[in-house]
């Protein structure tokens, strides 16, 4: 089943349940989908690749809302941002931890010969590919500098 669909379903049981957080986090990732399906010069069609962007995309502006309102002490609005993080990350793959990302960091940089840090730029495009969704990219970036150090 595509997102698309179980996101219509999961929005169908949020109202039947009258869970606000939830519809409000459906919602967006619903909007954001259709507004990239109808982009114009696209096919009307997305990859999982495009899907799992999407949803990263929309988690990473609600992580930076959620530290604006809570730098700013504003607890209760940092809250929801946290509820739809936690709803909208049900939607992406596993997530890898920091040891699993290190061990396919330097299985990628043995692939492509990376040797210094002047490599950099050709292990992050290979490792963004594939480790895309399930690491954060700023994880990555950290990790292939420690490695090519």
């Amino acid at each position: 089943m595509a997102l698309k669909d179980i996101i219509n379903e999961d929005i169908k049981d949020a109202m039947k349940s009258k869970n606000q957080s939830a519809l409000t986090a459906l919602r967006e990732l619903k909007s954001m989908i259709l507004l990239e399906e109808t982009k114009e010069g696209g096919n009307g069609i997305l990859s999982e690749a495009d899907e799992i962007a999407i949803i990263t995309k929309a988690i990473k502006q609600r992580k930076e809302s959620y530290e604006m309102f809570h730098t700013q002490g504003r607890a209760e609005q940092a809250a929801e941002q946290q509820a739809v993080i936690a709803i909208m990350e049900k939607y992406l793959p596993k997530q890898l931890s920091a040891e699993e990302a290190e061990a396919k960091i330097k299985a990628i940089i043995e692939s492509t010969g990376a040797t210094s840090i002047k490599d950099m730029g050709k292990v992050m495009g290979q490792a963004t590919k594939e480790l895309a969704g399930q690491v954060d990219n700023k994880l990555v970036s950290e990790l292939v500098k420690k490695l090519l150090a």
